[in-house]
């Protein structure tokens, strides 16, 4: 692009900008440079020279402005606006036939019908991430954390030259879709990693300074995106790929486009200037799931990247829609890991680890070993009958398995390398950390510590639950302090968190100052918290998250809950007569009441998502506990808006309809979902029967 000297200073400046932004596409996401880096160089000297004259001038989106800037105190958290799910796993030809009979059956694809249409990609081992555009400029990204909250990182995310700051205008793309205006909202879903070259770039830097070395790729991305500094993550070379959209919003009157299919939604980004994977491919049915998994297979080693598997989606946005979701994970999605790596190693030793619900687990402690791009010295052996199936002996060599993220697994012994002096592991008779007696029920594989919270490590366990991110989050209570505090006697229950001081915490090894009133500030603030946060953060046999959020929907406050029978208990979605027993069990204990009690005295302030200015009586509606599908455009309320209040008055908001569904809010365009729900005989409403079931006016809903 020539940029003539007698335009006008501030066209020629903006001209330059966008030259410079093309370039940095053309050289970190084509991966087709068109200048060279010393006319680069040129380029962007000017552009500092106009921006050293005319401050004014300088935006966000400047390729300037990806320096970093000043440490930060902490990530601040955000809400995700469409939550980052995870994937479920497929190992064997045997899950994938399944997966892909499984999708079949969820889009009424009889058995010689055509094949299901899969969109398919590696599947990078780096860090997701989801960045949000405005009007074409990035102006926030975050990682995943836990799928609906995630850490602000945008300021180191803003230095990956492979992440447009502005993305790529419609017309300069050519793209035919019947609108030169960019999105005013789009969310891109995607991974930043680091390449192998810059890896080993790094490594080299690191040892030459007598810095820590890092294991693999994917750990030294992770590192480097959460600098506080952003300064440091501008001197790693992190690269980022996007892998999916999760919102798309338009300016008002614009005939914008709506894709038919997930690879039309890559395509669509890859136009606007963000980095796509060149191997993506669409393929037929399970033969051709299996065919792309061999492909890339082969290929693996010669990527620049570090990948651990394959992912497959199904192509149609529609079907993807019918199938929905299960749990934290959708039914049209994948991802085929590639085989584990295994190492062989000593098994110097079988101890015995407490849980926090008592349950004694035996460890294997292994002479070190690297696999699976970290070095294992433990692995569980889960319980005694996994123990004794695999014929394990103290003193055998076996074979060690570490996939991706997998906790390490001893796959087996090498029997023909057993020593004469090999000897069997037994069972202790009482708990290694509080003495008291184990015993194991009759129908469990799991033998349990009598203790209960006299003993210490179930303590520990029952604290680092509470306190996890997913729970009531107490940022910075880490393993360390938590093992001081009960050590030390500091902390003999959950309440007792929340009657330490300041001196007390300071004393602690290795605390200082401002890391004591840092705990003690997120001591403070985790007493804010939903009561689905907090049943599942008091660790309730058979109670994960999902459990704990339907009960959180069905009963609205903990004293509800608490004086549940099992006949209401088993009126909660997916509550069978086990969680039910395990519920009453829990709530039957005085010492648990007990906890909960002091807990709330503490000042802990339950919410339950409620309307504004609405009793808890007016939020009896007919949708308390009851699972709501919506389907189509409504006439007032957007999709969030009407899910956020059913939620808000205790229903649960499904992806797909079922038998188990109890209503269909529909509006116009509706589709498969409102053809399943008529076949089922399931009741649909509109947004004007919405509104009056809950006995609302409109306006205050919007």
């Amino acid at each position: 692009m020539m940029v003539h000297a007698d335009v006008a200073p501030e066209a020629r400046f903006l001209a330059l900008k966008q030259e410079l932004a093309m370039h940095l596409v053309a050289y970190h996401v084509r991966d087709a440079p068109v200048i060279s880096d010393a006319q680069y160089d040129v380029l962007y000297a000017q552009l500092l020279d106009f921006e050293a004259a005319h401050p004014e001038w300088i935006t966000p989106d400047s390729p300037s402005q990806r320096v970093g800037a000043a440490p930060l105190d902490g990530f601040a958290q955000i809400t995700h606006r469409t939550p980052m799910l995870s994937l479920n796993n497929a190992f064997s030809v045997d899950d994938l036939s399944a997966f892909d009979r499984r999708c079949r059956e969820g889009t009424n694809l009889a058995a010689d019908d055509a094949a299901l249409e899969y969109a398919c990609e590696p599947k990078f081992d780096g860090l997701a991430v989801t960045l949000t555009y405005e009007n074409g400029v990035l102006t926030q990204g975050a990682t995943r954390g836990d799928g609906e909250f995630g850490e602000d990182v945008t300021a180191n995310l803003r230095t990956i030259r492979s992440i447009p700051l502005k993305l790529m205008p419609l017309n300069v793309i050519g793209a035919s879709l019947g609108t030169s205006s960019p999105p005013t909202l789009l969310e891109v879903r995607g991974e930043v990693l680091m390449m192998r070259r810059d890896f080993d770039r790094l490594n080299e830097t690191q040892a030459a300074k007598g810095d820590k070395v890092f294991v693999n790729p994917r750990n030294a991305a992770a590192g480097s995106l959460r600098q506080l500094d952003s300064r440091l993550t501008a001197q790693r070379r992190l690269s980022f790929f996007c892998y999916g959209m999760g919102r798309i919003e338009w300016p008002p009157g614009i005939d914008a486009p709506l894709f038919a299919t997930h690879a039309q939604n890559i395509d669509f980004l890859a136009q606007l200037g963000l980095p796509v994977s060149a191997e993506r491919r669409v393929v037929q049915g399970a033969i051709g799931l299996a065919q792309f998994y061999e492909a890339i297979g082969v290929k693996r080693a010669q990527l620049p990247f570090d990948i651990d598997g394959v992912v497959y989606k199904v192509n149609s946005l529609r079907q993807q829609q019918g199938l929905g979701f299960v749990s934290r994970a959708p039914r049209f999605a994948i991802a085929h890991k590639f085989p584990a790596e295994e190492a062989t190693t000593i098994l110097l030793d079988i101890t015995v680890q407490v849980g926090r619900t008592g349950a004694i687990t035996p460890v294997a402690r292994l002479q070190p070993v690297f696999v699976g791009g970290t070095t294992v010295s433990n692995a569980t052996l889960h319980n005694i009958d996994e123990l004794q199936r695999k014929q394990l002996m103290i003193g055998d060599t076996v074979i060690v398995r570490r996939a991706g993220d997998v906790i390490p697994e001893v796959v087996g012994a090498i029997l023909e390398k057993r020593p004469a002096d090999a000897r069997d592991f037994v069972m202790p008779t009482h708990c290694p950390e509080c003495h008291s007696p184990i015993f194991r029920v009759p129908e469990e594989v799991a033998s349990r510590c009598t203790g209960g919270l006299i003993c210490p490590a179930q303590r520990k366990q029952a604290i680092l639950h509470f306190a996890q991110r997913r729970a009531v989050d107490i940022e910075g209570l880490g393993d360390k302090i938590v093992d001081q505090l009960v050590d030390s006697d500091l902390v003999k229950s959950l309440p007792d968190l929340y009657k330490l001081e300041f001196s007390q915490l300071a004393s602690l090894e290795r605390m200082a100052e401002k890391s004591a009133t840092n705990v003690l500030d997120a001591i403070e603030a985790s007493k804010k918290t939903t009561l689905a946060r907090f049943l599942y953060g008091l660790g309730i046999r058979h109670v994960g998250e999902t459990t704990a959020k339907d009960l959180a929907r069905h009963f609205c406050t903990i004293d509800a809950l608490m004086a549940a029978d099992e006949l209401a208990l088993l009126q909660v979605n997916d509550v069978g007569p086990v969680v039910a027993e395990s519920l009453l069990s829990f709530f039957a204990q005085s010492q648990n009441r007990d906890v909960i009690d002091a807990l709330l005295k503490a000042g802990f302030v339950l919410s339950h998502q409620t309307l504004p200015g609405v009793s808890a009586e007016e939020n009896a509606t007919p949708f308390a506990g009851k699972t709501i599908v919506l389907t189509g455009t409504l006439p007032t309320l957007s999709r969030d808006q009407a899910q956020a209040m059913l939620e808000a008055v205790g229903a649960k908001v499904s992806g797909s309809v079922s038998k188990k569904t109890h209503y269909v809010l529909a509006g116009s365009d509706a589709g498969s979902k409102l053809v399943k729900a008529q076949e089922l005989g399931i009741t649909v409403i509109d947004e004007a029967q919405l509104l009056l079931m809950l006995q609302l006016a409109p306006q205050s809903l919007i």
